[in-house]
């Protein structure tokens, strides 16, 4: 904060907007948009393993395997997306303490259900009670990452299953001919060959994956939808000693611009991927290249 912005009475307009601006409560607004970036940059190889592993025990030829895959695919992808988002985090939260009890605490004889109430004893609480406030931060945002993971991996599973599907039989078969086993077809034939048939549907994930952000102020994350909504408030001396009318439809504007322009970068950046993909390849986009360099 500046030197002039002891007094917020005795400022000027936009003194008094450059003081509002630079107080702790709005670099914590800030720096949100960098917890936004990094939940996305986390996520996405997260769920694209969640996927990669579901998609490829949903092909299996081993018929539990294949049942757990498709299982994994259909669930996920029939409960409305915020449903399972708060199941998850509870249900995860719920593990995570349930197996640090059993390890814990071996000699605990109360029951851990008792009611509607999960008790576990203290050591085995997540996290400790007595833990500094960015542990319990980042749990907390651990937490949301894995569950956003699990289920867009869900959807990620199913894109990259009908990819596999897409890859030309005759170019498995040519290389079973060629006395590849399958494990070698699939590592050096059907994965490589399957990306630019999942690209659009990846592309599209992605872009949901961006709008589904929001929903990290629903999992008690502080993101930039928690702060946008208390500062743009009215006057809370929790929140800003710079008392102001409803100023929301400004700060979220703010974020309609930043999201708006974080997906015209990713359209740009996986547009030049699929045309990157696409060459050499037998599908619309690499005969389109074809054509155009003859």
């Amino acid at each position: 904060m500046f030197s002039f912005c002891a007094d917020p009475e005795t400022l000027d307009s936009f003194r008094w907007l450059a003081c509002y601006l630079t107080t702790g409560k709005h670099a914590n607004f800030y720096v949100s948009f960098g917890t936004v970036l990094l939940l996305l940059a986390i996520t996405a190889p997260a769920a694209l393993i969640f996927g990669f592993c579901g998609a490829a025990a949903a092909r299996s030829r081993i018929w539990p395997i294949s049942w757990l895959g498709k299982i994994y695919i259909s669930l996920v992808r029939g409960v409305p997306d915020i449903a399972f988002f708060l199941f998850f985090v509870i249900a995860l939260d719920q593990a995570f303490e349930w197996t640090r009890h059993q390890i814990l605490c071996p000699d605990w004889d109360q029951p851990i259900r008792q009611g509607n109430d999960f008790v576990v004893c203290q050591a085995a609480k997540l996290p400790l009670g007595n833990a500094p406030q960015w542990v319990h931060e980042t749990y907390g945002f651990f937490v949301a990452v894995l569950t956003f993971a699990i289920v867009f991996g869900a959807f990620a599973a199913n894109v990259l299953f009908g990819a596999m599907r897409a890859v030309p039989r005759a170019q498995l078969e040519t290389a079973e001919a060629y006395g590849m086993s399958r494990r070698q077809i699939f590592r050096r034939i059907l994965v490589p060959q399957m990306w630019v048939y999942a690209l659009p549907g990846l592309s599209n994930l992605w872009m949901v994956l961006i709008k589904a952000t929001p929903l990290l102020f629903l999992l008690g994350v502080e993101d930039i939808v928690y702060w946008a909504r208390e500062l743009g408030g009215t006057a809370n001396p929790r929140f800003t000693d710079y008392p102001h009318g409803d100023w929301r439809m400004w700060y979220f504007l703010a974020l309609l611009v930043f999201y708006l322009g974080f997906t015209r970068v990713s359209e740009v950046f996986l547009e030049r991927l699929m045309v990157r993909l696409s060459r050499g390849q037998s599908t619309t986009g690499g005969e389109a290249q074809r054509r155009a360099g003859a």
